[in-house]
């Protein structure tokens, strides 16, 4: 007897809450993946803007509350 074999057909209360909604829900995963691609998936910054940015950030000192010395 497997390792696995017991349990194969097991699912989790999770799975089948999720499972349940995307049936429930038609076309969930494409606006999931359009929701991803406005927040994340971003096209790469060229060498000149990360420089530009980089150079504009304002320094913060380390503890904000101390009084300047």
């Amino acid at each position: 007897m497997g390792l696995f074999t017991k349990h194969s057909n097991y699912e989790s209360d999770h799975t089948k809450f999720i499972k349940d909604l995307k049936e429930k829900t038609p076309g969930m995963d494409q606006r999931q993946v359009e929701g991803r691609s406005l927040l994340w998936d971003k096209s790469p910054l060229s060498l000149d803007e990360q420089r530009r940015i980089a150079e504009s950030r304002l320094r913060q000192q380390a503890y904000p509350y101390q009084t300047k010395v």
